[in-house]
């Protein structure tokens, strides 16, 4: 079980069944901890509120979740899986957060075209793909390319801490990265 651990929400669970952690594909769901969430959002504390927030690869939907119950004004999920897609819409439902929430059920990849052909710009994206993919280096070209960080935004990707991330993505850098165990959060900035 999975719960939210600060702000509006804080305490409420966010992962009640064991069916959104496999798929029909037989991947396996790897939820953000508690202790890397909270990491996260200490990263983003000044940021947070009334961020446009882009939670790609969203698998139980608790950091943005986290996101919305901290003060961000938007949340975007983005979720390839039906019946993760599907559980995330029943917990914003239930949290009562559907005027601030939208879930997109497709891949990263053909999210992030329909943002840059849409003008949709962010805040705040956090991109934690499946772990034993290469698919984060498929897809951190594109944040780039498609102009979709706003100038004083940011990107954070959670990653294994072995796996090294290029330190340029076009006008992208990368400010830090930060260690926990065998997770690392790597922190990017548009380049001033």
């Amino acid at each position: 079980m999975v719960r939210i651990s600060s702000g509006r929400l804080k305490g409420r669970k966010v992962v009640t069944s064991k069916k959104i952690f496999a798929t029909a594909e037989g991947d396996e769901l790897r939820p953000t901890s508690s202790k890397v969430r909270e990491a996260i959002f200490n990263i983003l504390q000044a940021e947070i509120d009334q961020a446009m927030f882009l939670d790609l690869y969203a698998g139980t939907g608790a950091v943005g979740l986290e996101a919305l119950s901290r003060g961000a004004e938007r949340v975007f999920f983005v979720e390839g899986s039906q019946v993760r897609s599907k559980a995330i819409m029943g917990y914003i439902s239930k949290l009562g957060l559907e005027a601030r929430a939208t879930v997109y059920q497709e891949d990263a990849e053909a999210f992030l075209r329909k943002a840059m052909r849409t003008g949709m710009k962010f805040d705040i994206i956090f991109a934690d793909p499946p772990y034993l993919s290469d698919e984060i280096m498929k897809v951190l070209p594109y944040v780039g390319e498609y102009n979709i960080l706003k100038e004083d935004g940011c990107m954070l990707v959670e990653h294994p801490s072995k796996k090294v991330l290029p330190e340029h993505i076009l006008d992208i850098k990368r400010i830090k990265n930060y260690k926990y165990g065998d997770t690392m959060i790597t922190l990017y900035r548009k380049e001033q």
